[in-house]
């Protein structure tokens, strides 16, 4: 059974004087420590530690075998969007990071293929450079849930997103600068509560704001993180849609009719709730998604989906290849 991830990370390759700059006005960039171990940093501090996995193909590649991957789709580390930079210095380290992610996936294009990054803070830099990306082989763009305090129904992102339908570009919502940080310092807390929390929230952005009504058919965009909270608590949005007008102002169908609308990939851990995603979303709208190579990803990717008892074989190649097929394009 062919099987493709569509979500997972790495880091690109940087030269001494990227580095170096990037240590001096606080940017993130990758510090080799030996031995195949390393550390993201953010200035001079230290984010997070990695592996060789997450900057090397060879490995890479190595590990897609160990684990039965046939294709896996890789994107930026959220730390990277740079949204917060002057648009310019932005779209140039974009440019730079999209073009060594293709770099990467040169290694063996036939298993690894690459979504582009965009400075999502100026939308017409955005339009240009998925555009250029799209021409060199990207296959779509990962974008943050949010840019600042504008969530996925602002004006200038739903442009963006209606020029990514024009163009072909797959669109892979991820959540990143989690909300409420300041009362969860600890036990890694903003991603077990807020990033769930993060993409419930983009997705009845584009919902409950009409988007959906005005953004093309054809977009193809995906949730990571199994969309977050969203298909544990539809039934309390449906609630509130049907007795509260300022609930459906501006959505004049039940939340629950847009699913068909996107994609969520299938990075929720549990059978139970792998479960419960398929029976909201629906069996064409799951696509096989790890978070790889990070520990709160699945570290034996697919097997979720493979041991699921409750999963016919043709539901399980749908989840673990074909809907990708679909909305990647392939």
């Amino acid at each position: 059974m062919a099987v493709i991830d569509m979500h997972s990370h790495f880091f690109p390759a940087m030269d001494a004087a990227y580095r170096a700059r990037a240590e001096a006005e606080g940017l993130p960039w990758l510090r080799e420590a030996g031995g195949g171990k390393g550390f993201i940093m953010q200035g001079a501090k230290e984010f997070r530690p990695v592996e060789d996995i997450l900057w090397d193909p060879a490995r890479r590649v190595e590990a897609l075998d160990e684990q039965g991957i046939d294709l896996q789709i890789l994107c930026a580390t959220p730390i990277m969007f740079g949204y917060n930079r002057p648009p310019a210095d932005a779209l140039d380290s974009a440019q730079r990071f999209n073009d060594e992610a293709l770099a990467f996936c040169g290694y063996a294009p036939h298993r690894m293929k690459a979504l582009a990054q965009v400075p999502l803070q100026d939308i017409d830099m955005s339009c240009a450079e998925v555009s250029r990306a799209m021409a060199t082989g990207h296959l779509g763009v990962q974008i943050g849930n949010h840019m600042g305090l504008r969530n996925l129904d602002d004006e200038g992102i739903l442009t963006f997103l209606t020029h990514c339908a024009d163009v072909g570009a797959a669109v892979l919502i991820h959540p990143w600068d989690m909300m409420a940080r300041e009362r969860m310092p600890k036990y890694m807390l903003p991603w077990l509560v807020a990033m769930p929390a993060e993409t419930q929230l983009s997705i009845l952005s584009l919902i409950l704001s009409g988007a959906f009504e005005r953004l093309p058919k054809n977009l193809r965009i995906c949730f990571g993180h199994g969309g977050g909270s969203f298909a544990f608590l539809l039934g309390r949005v449906e609630n509130a849609w049907k007795h509260r007008d300022i609930v459906r102002v501006d959505c004049p169908h039940p939340p629950s009719t847009y699913v068909d609308r996107f994609f969520v990939d299938s990075a929720v851990f549990d059978p139970r709730a792998l479960s419960l995603l398929i029976d909201v979303m629906g069996e064409d709208r799951v696509l096989l998604g790890s978070d790889h190579p990070f520990p709160l990803g699945e570290q034996d990717i697919g097997s979720l989906v493979r041991g699921h008892d409750g999963l016919s074989g043709a539901q399980k190649a749908k989840i673990l290849s074909g809907n990708a097929k679909a909305f990647l394009n392939l």
